[in-house]
């Protein structure tokens, strides 16, 4: 990046980025920049239709939580300096009337700074409740690993208490950097909606406000699966098998192997509008490599070829979508390609081909490309670490809609 932007091509006083000072510094955009970034980020991961919020009918809202308030816990670690913060407390009081009590002194949400009662009776008396919990540095950094995936202390309790005492919706809001197990939010009726909004900077509660207020789509999808906790009670962390082992039990690691139950999946994320998809063009149902006339493959039957040389020379075919906004809102839409490969060598159930994100307009449709080179994009890594690539059915999928290409020799 130095590079890129001359450090050593000479003084930089005399170069294009030379007349850069604290003029250029937390301009107006760069600001909403920063709100823009938290607002694609956050994830919507479950709502009844409580969402979105209109401000205009709401008279009182309870904020609570050990994140309600939070400012410093936005920007997570490897942080830069902020322009101005706005809290979640500070971002939803822009439009409504608030009511904030903490529940706890501090994430970790032990018995002594546990103060149930006031945050009881404050969700009792809103016409709507906003709990912000999860995890900040003293939870989670560099060279500070959880044991745990269930929120900390005692936030699960602080929850629910609170989501039985309210009179109106309870949308919950985990700021965390990884996931925890939140199934008793899941599936309670108390809880209307729950959004993740990662540690989303120094705009986060700006951001935030204009997701749970309607004046944003919300179109962010998981990075990470989210475990069920016992997955943490019976995985080492020193095991760093990424495969399933049946005979012991072991589920495997990450969205591409794991084999157990999930409590949010990788790419999970709800949106305010539905999009459909539509397959308009794609490769025909096989596709032959053409190999060298000496090649073993070409006498013997072969569950796999090498994912290199001359028959992978421009070997490639497009995929095309149609994206149609269904629904009455308008909002942006992240389109995910995943393939699933044969069985050959302990292949993954399916890995992420590539993803391109459209905003479409209430009955607006667009079209979204992928270039799938066969040996980069549907190659497995086999038992000895060469990358090779599977014979036989690849299906690509995106959303329910599955189209099957066969690798023929």
């Amino acid at each position: 990046m130095l590079m890129r932007l001359g450090f050593f091509d000479g003084d930089p006083r005399e170069l294009a980025f030379g007349s850069l000072g604290p003029k250029d510094v937390c301009t107006s955009s760069n600001r909403e920049l920063a709100r823009e970034t938290a607002r694609q980020g956050i994830v919507l991961l479950k709502n009844n239709g409580a969402l979105p919020l209109s401000a205009k009918s709401i008279k009182s809202m309870a904020v609570i939580g050990p994140n309600a308030n939070a400012s410093f816990t936005m920007i997570g670690n490897y942080e830069g300096t902020p322009c101005k913060y706005t809290t979640p407390l500070q971002g939803l009081g822009a439009s409504v009337n608030t009511v904030y009590q903490p529940g706890c002194t501090n994430v970790g949400c032990s018995g002594n700074s546990l103060q149930l009662s006031t945050a009881v009776a404050a969700a009792a008396s809103a016409d709507v409740t906003v709990l912000v919990v999860g995890a900040d540095q003293s939870i989670e950094r560099e060279s500070l690993d959880r044991t745990s995936l269930l929120l900390p202390g005692q936030q699960t309790q602080l929850v629910s208490a609170v989501a039985n005492a309210s009179r109106g919706p309870v949308i919950l809001v985990v700021m965390s950097g990884g996931p925890f197990d939140i199934s008793f939010a899941k599936a309670s009726d108390k809880i209307s909606a729950i959004l993740w909004v990662g540690y989303p900077g120094e705009a986060g509660g700006a951001a935030l406000a204009d997701i749970i207020f309607g004046s944003h789509n919300p179109s962010g999808r998981l990075p990470v699966t989210w475990y069920p906790a016992s997955y943490a009670d019976t995985v080492k962390m020193t095991d760093m098998r990424m495969r399933p082992d049946t005979s012991t039990g072991y589920p495997g690691r990450t969205y591409r192997f794991y084999t157990g139950d999930t409590v949010f999946a990788f790419g999970d994320g709800l949106s305010y509008t539905k999009m459909s998809h539509q397959l308009v063009s794609a490769p025909p149902s096989y596709v032959s490599m053409q190999l060298a006339e000496d090649h073993p493959c070409r006498a013997e039957e072969c569950a796999s070829v090498e994912a290199a040389s001359d028959h992978c020379e421009d070997l490639a075919f497009d995929v095309k979508l149609r994206v149609r906004n269904a629904g009455e809102v308008a909002g942006a839409h992240s389109v995910l390609l995943f393939s699933s490969p044969p069985s050959a060598h302990n292949a993954p159930a399916k890995h992420l081909l590539g993803f391109e994100k459209v905003s479409l307009a209430p009955g607006e449709a667009g079209t979204v490309a992928f270039r799938v080179d066969v040996c980069r994009d549907l190659s497995v890594v086999d038992e000895l670490g060469g990358r090779k690539v599977a014979l036989g059915g690849h299906t690509l999928h995106v959303g329910d809609l599955k189209h099957t290409v066969e690798l023929r020799v």
